[in-house]
């Protein structure tokens, strides 16, 4: 991937610059201007029967499914799609999209799940702010507020969710790191993020959300989630490559708690 020679002039890239080489299959987000028609307000989500009545749609797709699978699975879409621009504005452009939940709006696809964002700008320069302060529009203004109502509507404990998060920021944060423009003070900062069991006082929920280890009889790494996303709750999947459950049957897993 050849390098963006990225700058402070009026020639700066823009984060939708930033989607080519390995991010080319990515969608960026719309900026600016008026959000597209059907767009949805994520600040709606505030509202537990609001975000219900969103997830149905999504449900619909599992009659009679296990709720808190179907609601991580929708998670999941969504934590992913918010996470690589965030992520991309970090690393390789040291800004900090305005990504709090009543910020955003989304851009749903037919099955009712995230597929693109809308952004009211492209952010502002960050300096040298610690992980807690970097990320706190997306961890504080928009995961966290999230993460309490998915977890009060589905049953499932809330570290499913983060568990989810934290797979997906552990994720990107490796895919940019070997990027010839990774911004080296953010890329620490969402390292020591990853790395801190405490975050602002409390407990880190994005802790190590994924750990590597050598299965028995092996001399090949193996990367494993910390938490099981619940999928294999549905019958149409079994455990995804990461999952800390694989090798279990169904029944077993089923009195996983």
């Amino acid at each position: 991937m050849p390098p963006l020679a990225l700058d402070h002039s009026a020639n700066a890239p823009t984060l939708a610059d930033c989607y080519q080489g390995q991010l080319v299959l990515f969608t960026p987000p719309l900026i600016g201007g008026t959000p597209p028609a059907g767009a949805v307000k994520a600040s709606r989500w505030r509202n537990t029967v609001l975000l219900e009545q969103d997830l149905s749609r999504y449900a619909g797709r599992y009659p009679g499914g296990d709720k808190r699978a179907i609601t991580s699975l929708w998670s999941k879409w969504h934590f992913s799609a918010l996470t690589v621009p965030t992520m991309v504005s970090h690393l390789l452009l040291n800004r900090d999209l305005p990504v709090e939940l009543d910020e955003v709006h989304v851009i749903l696809n037919e099955e009712g799940c995230t597929q693109r964002l809308w952004l009211p700008h492209e952010g502002k320069p960050m300096g040298t702010e610690a992980g807690s302060e970097r990320f706190a529009k997306l961890i504080e203004q928009h995961w966290a507020p999230l993460i309490e109502r998915l977890a009060a509507i589905s049953g499932a404990a809330p570290r499913v969710f983060w568990s989810n998060a934290g797979g997906y920021l552990d994720y990107y944060v490796n895919l940019l790191a070997e990027h010839p423009d990774v911004n080296h003070e953010a890329l620490e900062a969402a390292r020591a993020l990853l790395e801190s069991r405490h975050l602002g006082g409390q407990r880190n929920p994005l802790f190590e959300p994924v750990r590597t280890y050598t299965p028995d009889g092996s001399d090949e790494e193996k990367r494993v989630r910390k938490l099981c996303c619940l999928r294999y709750l549905l019958d149409e999947f079994s455990v995804c490559s990461n999952c800390p459950l694989e090798g279990c049957d169904r029944v077993a897993r089923k009195r996983v708690p």
